[in-house]
């Protein structure tokens, strides 16, 4: 079968091939949301991390998310939930995924040299 005929049966039924890096950020996203609610322990940043979850989310669903944006979603979380030992594997899975937005490292610009 034909790639667009796949994707022409695939938006038929309802659903769009997604890029496995947004896929895998969804997920990371949802599973972290999910441990954040399950904590039972009062968090006094848990409103603002819960927001950026939602953004982080929404970003991931409109696709091609910006990398700058979700550096900042991330250092927002990590802030609110980085010292609960409970939800580390989750924010580490987030990580993870913001971090496969990045350009591969010999892509990368490197800063101007001083003087330079």
């Amino acid at each position: 079968m034909a790639e667009g005929a796949v994707v022409a049966d695939e938006q038929r039924a309802g659903r769009v091939a997604e890029d496995p890096k947004v896929s895998e950020l969804r997920d990371a996203v949802s599973r972290l949301r999910r441990a954040l609610a399950g904590h039972p322990a009062p968090l006094p940043d848990r409103d603002a991390a819960e927001e950026e979850l939602a953004a982080l989310d929404a970003m991931a669903r409109a696709g091609d998310p910006e990398l700058s944006r979700l550096r900042r979603s991330l250092l927002l979380v990590a802030g609110a939930v980085g010292s609960v030992s409970a939800l580390s594997p989750s924010l580490k899975a987030v990580h993870q995924a913001v971090d496969n937005f990045a350009p591969p490292a010999d892509d990368r610009v490197p800063p101007p040299r001083e003087g330079a």
